[in-house]
């Protein structure tokens, strides 16, 4: 029987392997495989649909003058938060998390921004933070980015953290009119996620397969679509990307591909900082505040 990898050898370890109730479905699903193929791809694909740990901590307010607004998306409740003592007109950001995260995560960004003359405007994701649901997929994240914008209004900015950074990626290759893109830390394209999911749990490669073959069918969307061979020449808004070099969660080769395919895109590699510790730190704020001020060039 195959052991669970550690996370500096699979980073979707950090999110799936790393308790005795992890392993104990590891190994439940590789015996439903040898039964009933189908069922163990169905039980696969629910879990990797579920953020863990569960959200239920995410669910408490964010502090004044911080407020939260509600709208129906795709029969949940998708919630965003917005700073009650800033006036209409300003430059309006929308920041977005990653997975198993909550728009609390971005909150020093956000308030960052704010006192650098922006409307920031944190969206908690389908299934994470004060939003509805228990499972939700990366396309329903672009989705819900694009029914944000449209209930929002023009972006002048969007700043997007792991999975959410990739989402975010997709929707202004897909044409969202958003003048400049501010990424940290994005994950890995979601191929090679599924396959590091399938290896945490010591599944077959046949799981992952079949998972992709799923998650394709029933969002009508392409996973190649997110690799940065198709994203990549089709962003045009200037793009900064930070991320740490010693990143466990989200591997740096991931970010060097994606510059090397983005004509549009500046790297910044940073250290010290890992995967959740960056979004916390005020040099990474000032320089995406300096990205979001800074002129566009013609």
């Amino acid at each position: 029987m195959a052991g669970s990898p550690s996370p500096a050898a699979n980073p979707a370890a950090a999110f799936y392997a790393a308790s005795s109730s992890a392993r104990a479905l590891g190994a439940a699903l590789r015996w439903t495989d040898r039964l009933a193929p189908a069922w163990a791809t169905r039980g696969a694909l629910r879990l990797f649909f579920t953020p863990l740990p569960w959200k239920l901590a995410a669910r408490r307010p964010l502090p004044a003058p911080w407020q939260v607004t509600h709208w129906a998306f795709e029969g949940v409740r998708l919630a965003a938060h917005r700073r009650r003592d800033i006036a209409p007109g300003r430059p309006l950001v929308l920041l977005v998390h990653g997975w198993a995260g909550s728009a609390g995560q971005m909150r020093r960004l956000a308030d960052t921004l704010a006192e650098q003359g922006f409307d920031p405007v944190l969206l908690d994701l389908p299934a994470h933070g004060a939003s509805g649901g228990w499972r939700a997929t990366l396309p329903q994240f672009a989705r819900a980015i694009f029914a944000a914008t449209a209930r929002l209004g023009p972006l002048h900015g969007m700043v997007a953290h792991s999975l959410g950074a990739l989402a975010a990626l997709h929707t202004a290759a897909r044409g969202l009119p958003v003048r400049r893109l501010a990424l940290i830390a994005p994950s890995a394209p979601p191929a090679q996620f599924i396959a590091w999911f399938a290896g945490s749990f010591g599944l077959p490669a046949r799981i992952g397969e079949r998972m992709r073959s799923q998650i394709e069918r029933r969002e009508g969307v392409p996973l190649d679509q997110y690799e940065p061979a198709w994203l990549g020449p089709r962003i045009a808004a200037p793009t900064l990307l930070l991320h740490d070099e010693g990143d466990r969660v989200a591997p740096f080769a991931a970010s060097q591909r994606l510059a090397q395919a983005t004509p549009a895109l500046r790297l910044a590699p940073l250290t010290g900082l890992g995967h959740r510790r960056i979004l916390d730190d005020a040099g990474v704020a000032d320089a995406v505040a300096a990205h979001l001020l800074a002129a566009d060039s013609a």
